[in-house]
C-alpha cells in the first residue's frame, strides 16, 4: 500500500534563510510622548539592507494631530511648525507598510517603535503586522555585556565607533541602527549563527546558563534526524528526533523549559548527529537508539516493552476475561498492553459494560462449578456467575457476544456507556466515583487504538511510503511491535491518500536505511 506523506508549510524558523540573503527593515520612530494611547508619531526614518548592502530607504515627517511637548522638542529639535503641513499617519501608513513588506523589523528597543506602529495601524483600520521582529537592544545587552556600561544607541555607537551618529531624528537613529547591527552580526557568527532563525533567537538563548555550549551545535544541519547529547565519557544521555536537527537542539538553550534539560545541559560533552530521509526514518532510528543506549534522561522506550493482552476465554463454557502475556490459544484479544495497572483498568471498564462472570472457578462438563459456594461477584450480585448454578448457557451466550463486539468491531458502544456512567456519578456529585470510571475509559479507548494501528501495519505486510526524498519499502513483519505502532501512528497522520501497489516490484520490501549508530563512532 502506498501513502503519500502530505506537503508541510514550513515555517520562517524552519527555513534557516541564511543572514546574508535575510532582508531587514531597520525603523525609528520619533513621537511626541512615551504612551502610543495619547501621543502621536512625529517622524518615520527607515532603511531597507539585504546582504550588507542598502535596499531603500524611507523618511517622512508626520503631523501627529496634538501639540509637541516642549521637552520632546528640546530632545528632537522636532517643532511643530515641522510638522504643521506634514501628512497625517493615516496618509502614511499605506506607503510605509509597502515599504516594510515581508522584511524583518529590526529597531533599538524594538517594543517601543512598534507599540505606536500598531496602535496607528489599529486606528487607520489596517491589518496588523506578521513580520519577524529583531530587538539590536537585546542583541547588544547579550553579545556585549562585558564590554559597554550602556547599551542606549548613542553610547554604543561612540563606543564601537559606528560609521553614523544618533541624534535623535528618525533617519539618522536608523542608520546608526544599521551599522549596529552589522556589528552584532558579525559578532554573533562566533557563536555558530548563521541563519535568521539563529540570531532572532539569539537574545534568549545567550541568556541561558549553559549558552557557551551553543557552538557544539553550530555544525548541525537544518534536515531531518536524530540528534544525542553524550557526556565527558561518550556515555549517551539523551536521544531525540527532529523534522530541523539545528532548530530543534538550540532551542535547548532558549525555549524549552522542561526540568530536566538545565541538568541535561550541564553534563552535556558533546552533541552529534544522524541525518535521516524523512521523518520516518528519523522516528524509527530514535526507537531504536533509545532502546540500545537506554540514555539516562529518557524516560520512554528504554526498554522493549514485554505486552500484555486482554483476553476473553472463548474456549470455555462460560468465558471470562483474563490478563495474559501472549496471544495463545482460543479467544478474543485486546492489546498490547504495556503494563499490569492499565490491563486491571481496561478488564474493569469491559466488566462494568457486560456482566461477565469474575471468578476463575473451573467450570465442569455440565456447566456448574466444581467448588461449593458463591465467589465474592456472585455474593454481591454485580455480574452473572456459574456458581450460582443457575445460569443458563445460551443466555450467556448473549453476554459473551456483547463483550466480543465491545472489543473488536464496536468499541465507541462500550465508550458511550463508560460516558452515560461517569455523567450520572458526576451529576450525583460523586466525582472520585466519575474519575475512576474516566481513568477506565482513557485506558479502553488508547489500547483499542493501539490494537487497530498493530493491526492495520501487520495485515498489511508490505507498505510503500512515498516522500519527498523517494520510496521507501517495509516489511511490516521485519518491524518489532514497537516499531509496528511506531509506522502504524504515522499511516495515521499522514496516510490520507493510499493506493494499492500490485507486482512483485512492489511488494518486494527493504527497511528504510537505519544505521547501527554508536556514539563511538
Amino acid at each position: 500500500m502506498l501513502f503519500t506523506a502530505p506537503p508541510i508549510q514550513q515555517s520562517l524558523e524552519a527555513l534557516g534563510i541564511p543572514l546574508a540573503e535575510a532582508t531587514f527593515c531597520v525603523l525609528d520612530l520619533e513621537t511626541t510622548g512615551g504612551d502610543p494611547n495619547s501621543c502621536g508619531i512625529t517622524e518615520i526614518g527607515a532603511v531597507k539592507v539585504c546582504g550588507g548592502e542598502v535596499v531603500g530607504t524611507f523618511q517622512t515627517m508626520v503631523n501627529p494631530g496634538m501639540g509637541i511637548p516642549p521637552k520632546i522638542t528640546v530632545v528632537t529639535g522636532i517643532t511643530e511648525m515641522m510638522v504643521m503641513h506634514a501628512p497625517p499617519i493615516n496618509a502614511v501608513l499605506p506607503t510605509f507598510l509597502e515599504f516594510i513588506g515581508g522584511s524583518v523589523i529590526v529597531g533599538h528597543n524594538i517594543r517601543f517603535d512598534m507599540s505606536f506602529l500598531n496602535a496607528a495601524i489599529r486606528q487607520w483600520g489596517g491589518p496588523m503586522l506578521g513580520n519577524q521582529k529583531l530587538d539590536t537592544l537585546s542583541l547588544a545587552r547579550r553579545l556585549l555585556n562585558d564590554e559597554v556600561p550602556r547599551f542606549n544607541l548613542g553610547e554604543l555607537a561612540k563606543r564601537l565607533r559606528l560609521p553614523h551618529q544618533p541624534c535623535h531624528r528618525a533617519l539618522d537613529d536608523a542608520w546608526a541602527t544599521v551599522d549596529l547591527l552589522h556589528f552584532l552580526i558579525e559578532r554573533a557568527s562566533a557563536w555558530g549563527v548563521t541563519g535568521l532563525d539563529d540570531l532572532i533567537a539569539l537574545p534568549t538563548v545567550a541568556g541561558h546558563p549553559q549558552w557557551k555550549k551553543l557552538s557544539l551545535t553550530t555544525n548541525l544541519p537544518r534536515k531531518p534526524g536524530v540528534y544525542f547529547f553524550s557526556d565527558a565519557e561518550d556515555r549517551v544521555l539523551y536521544v531525540g528526533k527532529a523534522t530541523d536537527l539545528r532548530a530543534r537542539v538550540r532551542s535547548y538553550f532558549s525555549s524549552d523549559t522542561r526540568r530536566k534539560i538545565p541538568q541535561l545541559l550541564r553534563e552535556t560533552a558533546s552533541i552529534r548527529h544522524e541525518v535521516c530521509d524523512n521523518t520516518l526514518e528519523a522516528e524509527l532510528l530514535e526507537l531504536r537508539l533509545i532502546q540500545k543506549h537506554t540514555p539516562r534522561f529518557n524516560r520512554r522506550n528504554t526498554r522493549p516493552i514485554k505486552p500484555k493482552w486482554v483476553k476473553l476465554t472463548t474456549g470455555e463454557a462460560f468465558p471470562r476475561l483474563s490478563v495474559v502475556h501472549a496471544k495463545k490459544g482460543q479467544g478474543v484479544y485486546l492489546g498490547p498492553i504495556t503494563n499490569r495497572r492499565t490491563a486491571d483498568l481496561i478488564v474493569e471498564a469491559i466488566q462494568s459494560v457486560v456482566p461477565l462472570r469474575r471468578c476463575s472457578t473451573k467450570i465442569g462438563k455440565d456447566g456448574r462449578a466444581k467448588r461449593s459456594g458463591l465467589c465474592t461477584a456472585a455474593q454481591l450480585g454485580v455480574a452473572a456467575c456459574p456458581c450460582t448454578g443457575d445460569l443458563d448457557h445460551r443466555e450467556y451466550a448473549n453476554i459473551v457476544s456483547d463483550a466480543t463486539r465491545l472489543m473488536t468491531t464496536h468499541p465507541h458502544l462500550a465508550l458511550d456507556r463508560l460516558a452515560d456512567r461517569m455523567n450520572a456519578l458526576a451529576a450525583d456529585e460523586r466525582f472520585e466515583d466519575a474519575a475512576a470510571v474516566r481513568n477506565r475509559a482513557s485506558a479502553f479507548a488508547n489500547t483499542v487504538e493501539r490494537s487497530r494501528r498493530l493491526d492495520m501495519v501487520s495485515n498489511l505486510g508490505s507498505i510503500v511510503l512515498e516522500f519527498r526524498s523517494g520510496v521507501v519499502r517495509i516489511d511490516s513483519e521485519s518491524l518489532s511491535m514497537e516499531e509496528q505502532l511506531l509506522v502504524g501512528g504515522w499511516i495515521d497522520r499522514y496516510g490520507s491518500t493510499a493506493r494499492v501497489l500490485k507486482g512483485s516490484a512492489a511488494l518486494t520490501s527493504t527497511l528504510p536505511r537505519l544505521p547501527d549508530f554508536s556514539p563511538s563512532k
